[in-house]
């Protein structure tokens, strides 16, 4: 098999780096979709726990006035 000559080889390794960049690139794009994806999740936690609280919070007004109003009733 003979050699191939030095400017197809370094063709060749021209095209490689050039597929290398763009799967870098490709990568990059798809790393910073997904941490804007993981930052709307975290936000839509904190979100979903002070709703918890405050779901919370109102139950326990409630059952407060409800006692009230059980005295008042007696």
């Amino acid at each position: 098999m003979p050699e191939q000559p030095l400017s197809d080889r370094l063709e060749e390794l021209e095209k490689a780096v050039r597929r290398a960049a763009e799967a870098i690139a490709m990568l990059r794009r798809e790393r910073e979709q997904l941490q804007a994806r993981l930052g709307a999740g975290e936000s839509d936690r904190a979100e979903l726990a002070r709703l918890r609280q405050e779901r919370k919070d109102v139950l326990s007004q409630v059952n407060a006035m409800l006692k009230e109003m059980e005295k008042l009733q007696l």
